[in-house]
């Protein structure tokens, strides 16, 4: 099917998870919308995050896509269920791939905890999720929002923000906890920091996870695309900053080369 996927974020990190579906899908069209004018939704309201959340996958289906990823954690974990059901098209969040990630490569595992943002961790998502599926699996979750400033600002490998990745994981560490999801698309930046500090701790990052499950889907439901050239990558931000480019490369690993503004909720 020739119809692109779409796939949003709250900034630029869900290049991330762009990225892994390009790489396991290198055929399909892909439509990003990154809301860099609101960015972070980690510290909005609930009712806030949703109303985002439903302004992009309005976007994104005037674009025609067949599918939509919610790469944001945040919005997965607040806003996934009233998306799915307002839209005519499927939606996979990032959550249920992280969970799923964690306990297929780990099933014997007694603990795990879960760096994210305020508004993820209020919300308990990956906490029912992981409970859900493991009862007897003892959970925590941390509230990490000096990650996604640093990252955005090109310290993701500098002292300072090893100190603060001490602050939010040494408790982590001393309490036992060896496995951490990484609940934001922006900590895989962080991986090498981490490991450098934390060589033990093994970490999980939804983003391949998350390809992985969108190709099962595409192709169980015949939505796969058949063409054998390249997909076509384009990218829309509400907000066009100076940092824009390195964020791209950052995130992505190259600059996309069609990228457009445009303003939502006006």
């Amino acid at each position: 099917m020739k119809q692109p996927i779409g796939v949003f974020d709250s900034g630029l990190g869900g290049l991330t998870v762009l990225s892994a579906i390009h790489e396991l899908l290198p055929h399909e069209d892909l439509i990003y919308f990154g809301d860099t004018a609101r960015v972070p939704y980690g510290n909005k309201s609930r009712e806030t995050v949703i109303r985002y959340s439903l302004e992009i996958l309005d976007f994104l289906l005037q674009k025609n896509v067949k599918a939509v990823v919610v790469a944001c954690n945040t919005a997965s974990a607040q806003a996934l269920e009233t998306l799915k059901e307002k839209s005519p098209v499927p939606v996979l969040g990032v959550v249920e791939p992280g969970v799923k990630a964690l306990l297929k490569n780990y099933p014997s595992i007694k603990k795990a905890a879960v760096i994210a943002t305020r508004s993820t961790v209020k919300s308990r998502a990956y906490q029912q999720s992981l409970k859900q599926k493991k009862a007897d699996l003892d959970v925590i979750e941390k509230a990490c929002p000096l990650l996604v400033p640093l990252v955005e600002e090109g310290y993701s490998d500098h002292a300072v923000t090893r100190l603060i990745l001490q602050e939010y994981l040494q408790e982590l560490v001393e309490q036992g906890f060896e496995h951490v999801i990484l609940g934001c698309t922006h900590y895989p930046l962080l991986k090498k920091a981490i490991r450098e500090i934390y060589p033990k701790l093994k970490l999980i990052d939804a983003a391949q996870e998350v390809a992985r499950e969108l190709r099962e889907f595409l192709e169980a439901t015949n939505l796969i695309s058949n063409k054998n050239e390249l997909g076509t990558i384009r990218l829309y931000v509400s907000d066009i900053t100076e940092s824009i480019a390195e964020l791209e490369k950052l995130f992505f690993g190259k600059t996309i080369r069609s990228l457009e503004k445009v303003v939502l909720g006006l």
